[in-house]
């Protein structure tokens, strides 16, 4: 048996999984999360915030205890969208380097959206594929299409703190700043549809924070039950009217919400605008929610490395 620790650093947030894997099977030991916003001002300076780098090491130190007292046995720690484009990067991968003894991956949007596609069709064993997979972030999204394997991806700059960032800053934000963004994500999209089959696939799976509050919205949950959530399928009509609903509410109403993560409060009504989007472009009736993401791939890597 393996005890490993995968951490996915994003724009948003970092998360922590640590499983044990076994013969092909998969038991989860620990899933945590915190919102860090690493990616505070990344799309305007091109550079991180020493404020949120300082967040982020925190929340990192938190997990290398956990990890410790946990026995895991491989780690692996990978940034996405922000570390990607920021011009400072060293001062934050030096200080994950110290705290967790290992070398942080800056992966590259293919990457991402391989493991997240690895991820999120480990347990659907085949059913319903082809699948496109669509991992709306906060940086970025990822398009990944394929059955048993990747077969085309793309990575967008669309995410919902960089959407958010860009046009979304008031809240509920006036209609030309709405109109903005949806310019901005349709364009982005079409630019993902010349590399991958965005409307070939049987089943959409959408996988991270957005998608997975907006199902929350849908099935009218009083507070976030990741385990209802979990392949759920969500009708396109219903993502429609919840990224209608979020982006006329304030700030305060949407806080009020019971499933509503803190940390997701100012970007949610971005990031269902983005997924509200691709559910046009697709022409998919509905979505998969799915809990496992890219943090499960990465899990499932260090097995296969091994």
């Amino acid at each position: 048996m393996s005890r490993v620790a995968a951490i996915d650093c994003g724009t948003n947030s970092i998360r922590l999984l640590i499983a044990d894997i076994h013969d092909g099977q998969f038991r989860e030991v620990a899933r945590e999360m915190e919102v860090v916003r690493l990616g505070q001002g990344v799309d305007k300076h091109k550079a991180f915030n020493p404020e949120a780098i300082e967040r982020t090491l925190a929340a990192t130190a938190k997990y290398a205890d956990l990890i410790k007292s946990k026995g895991v046995e491989k780690i692996r720690f990978c940034a996405t969208s922000a570390t990607r484009d920021a011009s400072n990067r060293d001062l934050f991968i030096d200080g994950v380097r110290d705290l967790l003894g290992i070398e942080p991956e800056v992966i590259p949007g293919t990457e991402e959206a391989a493991l997240s596609f690895s991820g999120a069709t480990k347990e659907m064993n085949e059913i319903g594929a082809p699948y496109l997979v669509v991992d709306i972030g906060g940086g970025s999204t990822e398009f990944v299409y394929g059955s048993t394997e990747v077969e085309a991806a793309y990575s967008t700059n669309i995410g919902c703190v960089r959407m958010t960032e860009r046009h979304l800053k008031k809240s509920p934000p006036d209609a030309l700043s709405v109109a903005k963004a949806i310019a901005d994500i349709d364009d982005a999209i079409a630019q993902a549809a010349k590399h991958v089959p965005i409307t070939k696939a049987e089943t959409l799976i959408c996988v991270a924070g957005t998608a997975t509050t907006v199902a929350a919205a849908v099935l009218e949950l009083p507070e976030y039950d990741r385990y209802s959530i979990h392949l759920s399928r969500i009708p396109a009509n219903n993502v429609l009217m919840v990224a209608q609903k979020f982006a006329l509410m304030s700030r305060d109403e949407i806080a009020a919400l019971g499933y509503m993560h803190p940390g997701r409060v100012d970007v949610i009504a971005a990031g269902a605008l983005v997924l509200s989007r691709v559910m046009i472009a697709t022409g998919a009736n509905d979505f998969v929610a799915s809990e496992s993401d890219i943090l499960d791939g990465m899990a499932w890597s260090l097995v296969q490395e091994s």
